[in-house]
């Protein structure tokens, strides 16, 4: 193999390796952190709607300081309850009005996740690509269209 094509091989790896793959990998923690907030969201409105269904006031509860270590906590007033709308900011709600907002926070999560899943399809469509240009210099037969789709799929 000509030193021009050793080069282009080795630059495709890089690419492949030391861009595409660890964009895809932060790319793919993002969205898991997006499914965490969407479900954090989910499970908040149930609990609204059982607190308000029920009509409890306050409660004892079982509060995580960090490294799975406990303390008891009592809520005096569940009526009114402080969610973080972004950027830092916590605005107060009762409850009927946190259950009103949840649905509308809900449809951001879900379009930011459609957004990120997007960009991980496209991520790996690069890396399918960069995958047949090395087979394009190699001068290999394409594979079967179906190990090439498990291949793009398994990162």
């Amino acid at each position: 193999m000509d030193e021009g094509r050793q080069k282009d091989l080795q630059l495709l790896e890089e690419i492949i390796d030391k861009g595409l793959k660890q964009k895809l990998l932060q790319t793919i923690a993002s969205r898991d952190k997006i499914f965490e907030e969407q479900k954090e969201l989910s499970d908040l409105r149930k609990n609204l709607e059982t607190l308000e269904k029920n009509g409890v006031n306050s409660l004892k509860t079982m509060v995580n300081l960090g490294s799975e270590v406990y303390m008891q906590a009592e809520v005096l007033d569940t009526r009114h309850i402080f969610m973080d709308v972004g950027l830092g900011f916590y605005v107060e709600f009762t409850r009927q009005e946190a259950l009103d907002y949840i649905p509308k926070r809900e449809e951001l999560v879900k379009k930011q996740l459609e957004e990120v899943t997007k960009v991980i399809a496209q991520i790996k469509g690069r890396i399918k690509l960069a995958h047949h240009q090395i087979q394009q210099i190699l001068n290999l037969p394409d594979e079967n269209p179906s190990s090439h789709r498990q291949r793009a799929f398994q990162y």
